[in-house]
């Protein structure tokens, strides 16, 4: 298992032919406010990608252009795994201008068939699913840091290293309870739901009668 860092792209060459698991790192919750920092992402071989984006000096905003990138993620072949893809599809459309597609997410998956419980988060997922038990102690850390730290990039790895294990269980799962067609509707909803929140639905119920 190893992790890779890398400044302003991924390199080209990668074989993503199994999907690609992704999650992303901000300077906090609100996408329109608080810049991309980091997006990780996996092919399901024990190896994670880091793609750091560093804000210059003189400038407002990191370069996002990442061309490499920028293909993988609108490549309709190639599946895209996230665990709450309503925000890093929300952080992508904003920074990176691209619609992944089509998406896979873990969290979604799981309120469909885990109804015996309302824990959906990826560490109580991958400990019930996969019996492997996540770290956090970074989720609220520093990500513009020109730096990152061996820790840091830890746990930003984690984030993705288990995404492809939790699919195939959940599909699974999806198709045992009968789910498999109104998961794949939220799916195909997903950049929609994410192009909302960003034009400021993200707490209003549209669909509501009042």
């Amino acid at each position: 298992m190893t992790n890779h860092l890398h400044q302003g792209d991924l390199p080209a060459g990668l074989d993503w032919s199994n999907g690609v698991a992704i999650d992303s790192e901000t300077m906090g919750l609100q996408p329109g406010r608080d810049r991309l920092c980091l997006v990780q992402l996996s092919a399901g071989d024990g190896d994670a990608h880091l793609v750091q984006f560093l804000r210059p000096a003189n400038d407002t905003l990191p370069d996002y252009s990442a061309p490499v990138l920028r293909a993988l993620l609108s490549n309709s072949s190639i599946p895209k795994i996230f665990h709450f893809g309503r925000f890093d599809l929300a952080v992508i459309q904003h920074y990176m201008q691209v619609k992944c597609t089509p998406v896979f997410c873990t969290k979604i998956a799981s309120r469909l068939v885990r109804t015996y419980t309302d824990r959906h988060g990826l560490k109580d997922l991958c400990r019930e699913m996969l019996g492997v038990e996540l770290r956090k102690e970074q989720q609220s850390s520093d990500w513009g840091a020109p730096t990152l730290s061996e820790a840091q990039c830890a746990y930003a790895a984690s984030d993705v290293l288990h995404l492809h294990g939790l699919r195939d269980v959940l599909t699974d799962r999806l198709a045992r309870e009968g789910r498999t067609a109104i998961a794949q509707a939220c799916f195909e909803f997903l950049p929609t739901r994410a192009a909302l929140d960003l034009e400021g639905w993200s707490d209003v119920d549209i669909f509501a009668h009042s």
